[in-house]
């Protein structure tokens, strides 16, 4: 079976969605509606899902009127007010399809010690079990770098966490960041999109940590790493953009929509997945539409 084909199959998923994904970029406000209905078109189809939702910070800023960027207990307070506000605008559109809800706020802790980590998956479970769509997001108002355990850092990481705890088949990361090429597009031509990951090399995360281009920015970093945690506890992982939320839906569908990571227990013998050079794609692309334009217009 063709390697996207499989996606359709996939039964236990994680979504991870960033700020950018989920609010609207000129006023910051919260856009979920879209997201939602895209959501329930999987529950129908008896999918298992998890969320894993950023945006809490971001709401609290804008509630109380900060302006500049919220750090140490100014951030765990932004964190604290704007999570309800997140859960309650969640709640409101999928009490809309009669579907529940539930929210999960874990720190490093719950994933990484051995008795939380058990309890975290029990609850995980049993809430599954009963139908409920779990929310996740990093517990921010009482999370701190503590010398045990440290916080997530970023929710790519926490996403990463939760797809390994729960033993999910999928994650997927719907992001502002479109991909990762073999070298930036923007200065080289020959530059090719990396449809498929095999496996994760030091090539492919030197591509990741390429400074200030559409190549990688440490944004990419992080998911390489996401991506190693997903993939060793055994999920595939799908990077798509986020301006169109739609394409959780082509995923699932297993067209060729974004980036993929294969799991340990699905790599085969050969290299990563290459798209075309960046200019000749564009060519071909250009080509075609031409011919499209020719023929409709001799009809």
């Amino acid at each position: 079976m063709e390697l996207r084909a499989t996606l359709k199959e996939k039964k236990r998923i994680v979504i991870k969605v960033g700020t950018s994904t989920v609010t609207y970029a000129k006023t910051g406000n919260i856009n979920l509606e879209k997201f939602v209905r895209v959501l329930i078109n999987l529950r129908n189809r008896g999918k298992e899902i998890i969320v894993v939702s950023s945006c809490a910070v971001g709401i609290g800023k804008n509630v109380l009127g900060i302006s500049e960027k919220p750090a140490g207990s100014v951030k765990q307070a932004c964190a604290a007010v704007g999570q309800g506000r997140l859960m309650m605008i969640y709640e409101k559109f999928f009490a809309e399809y009669s579907q529940l809800t539930a929210q999960v706020l874990l720190t490093k802790e719950s994933v990484y010690s051995k008795t939380c980590r058990i309890h975290a998956r029990e609850t995980f479970e049993e809430l599954l079990a009963m139908n409920v769509v779990p929310i996740v997001n990093a517990n921010d108002a009482i999370s701190v770098d503590e010398d045990s355990y440290g916080n997530f850092g970023d929710n790519d990481t926490m996403s990463a966490d939760v797809a390994a705890l729960v033993e999910a088949d999928l994650l997927i990361m719907m992001s502002d960041i479109e991909g990762l090429y073999t070298d930036d597009p923007r200065t080289n031509p020959a530059a090719r999109f990396v449809h498929t990951v095999n496996r994760i090399d030091e090539e492919l995360e030197k591509m990741g940590k390429g400074a200030g281009s559409a190549v990688g920015t440490g944004g990419m970093a992080t998911k390489i790493e996401a991506a190693k945690i997903a993939t060793e506890a055994g999920a595939d992982m799908v990077i798509a953009n986020g301006d169109n939320i739609y394409a959780i839906n082509d995923i699932m569908a297993g067209k060729k929509v974004g980036k993929l990571f294969l799991a340990k227990n699905h790599r085969y013998d050969g290299e990563n997945e290459l798209g075309p050079e960046r200019d000749a794609y564009r060519m071909e692309r250009r080509l075609k539409r031409n011919i499209q334009y020719r023929m409709a217009v001799e009809k």
